[in-house]
């Protein structure tokens, strides 16, 4: 690695309190030869990542980080009860990745809060579990990829499924032709979510650094639905529930569609060649800004993807609240959250499958990876970065409203400029920013 280029760049990230992280191989790991790991975002799905992580035997948790003073101190305490070993428990996750002796970064932050941590921590050489989607917007989800591929590190994207027994037991089941030639695939949310309120701006809870907690968003009024927990309906921090949620269901169908195809000597281009998006705010009368009622269409030269969101629906499609379908001439299957169902060209089912959710699988996967330097299931450069894309790209048809087409040799939408202004941010906020492919 170039030091004078990362130095430059980590002083404009605000990284210029810390001293420049001291590089070390992949396998820095304890006298005891367990993997150092560092967690960061502890509400939500990060605290379960974290905990999840802790009790793998190979890993010692040597610091948890958060913004938040209360959840910070839960985390610490509650993975000191787990381990019998009491992490270091700070608020800016720079410090975490200067230690040596960490080689893992589990990232469990907000979306807007997934690219800058993890494309340093790739310069830093450490290994980073991430959770979906990768980064905020296109151009975050292009250079945390490239950031991976440059110093050849395991980062692997929070799609469990890509680690679930069940799921390759579909895929299997697509891959011996038994729902014949597939021409289309769907993929949904119909679980109910709520109405989130219009509360009045406030100020910012004791023990919560507001201002890191914004990073590179814009600067605004602090707000109890734009922080935890729903921080995902805002264009400032979230991607939607296309990026939340719809991630994990397209990743499915994708995967079930490469699986047809390859069956038929083909294969899947990298992105589609069109977009379409349609929806809004059609039901909900609060303070989110992405879609409660949303489909977009994604048009590739052998098949068509859909995506349909339905956030206010007390029912669900097709037995699944939500899931993916891949159908055949010869007949289809329903893949939903730990199991599927498969059913001939008359629609009699013909085999179903129970599983588990793969999260424990998913870490198991990565930790192996990091020890055998082997690419992950859920590898971010070829498999999560690809399900991230079609999210991103999805919400930029719907913010233009009209059908568009993207180049992934160029990275911009094709004759569209209005378009290609939700390539990423308009602005990042100082000292936060992503950095060009060539300051990567």
């Amino acid at each position: 690695m170039q030091r004078r280029r990362f130095l430059k760049w980590s002083a404009v990230a605000g990284a210029t309190a810390w001293a420049l992280p001291q590089f070390v191989p992949a396998s820095a790991k304890q006298a005891n030869d367990r993997i150092g790991v560092a967690a960061m975002g502890l509400r939500g799905r990060g605290g379960q990542l974290l905990n999840a992580f802790a009790e793998q035997p190979e890993v010692e948790i040597r610091y948890v980080c958060d913004v938040d003073r209360r959840v910070l101190l839960a985390a610490a305490e509650t993975t000191e009860k787990r381990t019998g070993r009491r992490p270091k428990a700070i608020k800016d996750f720079r410090e975490a990745l200067q230690d040596p002796t960490v080689a893992v970064l589990v990232n469990g932050a907000p979306d807007h809060w997934h690219a800058i941590p993890t494309i340093m921590a790739c310069q830093a050489r450490k290994d980073v579990y991430v959770e979906k989607p990768d980064g905020h917007n296109i151009l975050e989800s292009r250079a945390m990829a490239h950031a991976a591929e440059k110093y050849q590190r395991i980062v692997q994207l929070g799609t469990q499924a890509r680690s679930e027994a069940v799921m390759f037991s579909a895929v299997k089941f697509i891959a011996e032709g038994n729902i014949g030639k597939v021409r289309f695939a769907k993929a949904w949310e119909s679980a109910y979510q709520g109405d989130i309120g219009r509360p009045a701006d406030s100020q910012p809870p004791e023990g919560v650094d507001y201002d890191l907690w914004l990073g590179p968003a814009p600067q605004r009024p602090f707000n109890l639905r734009r922080f935890h927990g729903s921080w995902r309906w805002f264009f400032d921090y979230g991607t939607g529930d296309l990026g939340n949620d719809g991630v994990h269901r397209l990743d499915k169908a994708l995967w079930g569609v490469q699986t047809a195809l390859a069956g038929e000597g083909k294969s899947l281009p990298k992105l589609p060649e069109a977009v379409s998006a349609h929806g809004g705010k059609r039901y909900y009368d609060d303070l989110q800004e992405w879609p409660d009622t949303m489909m977009v269409t994604y048009d590739f030269p052998e098949v068509v993807i859909t995506y349909e969101l339905r956030l206010w629906s007390p029912y669900h499609l097709h037995e699944e609240s939500e899931g993916a379908q891949v159908l055949g001439d010869q007949g289809f299957i329903t893949i939903g959250n730990g199991r599927w169902r498969a059913y001939d060209r008359r629609g009699q089912l013909i085999k179903q499958e129970l599983g588990e959710d793969g999260t424990i699988a998913h870490i198991r996967n990565f930790l192996e990876c990091v020890r055998s330097r082997k690419r992950p299931n859920a590898d971010l450069p070829t498999v999560g970065h690809i399900c991230s894309m079609m999210c991103h790209l999805g919400n930029a048809a719907w913010r233009v409203g009209r059908t568009v087409r993207f180049d992934p040799n160029t990275y911009r939408f094709i004759g569209d400029e209005e378009a290609n202004q939700f390539l990423t941010r308009r602005v990042y906020r100082e000292p936060w920013r992503l950095p060009s492919l060539e300051e990567i």
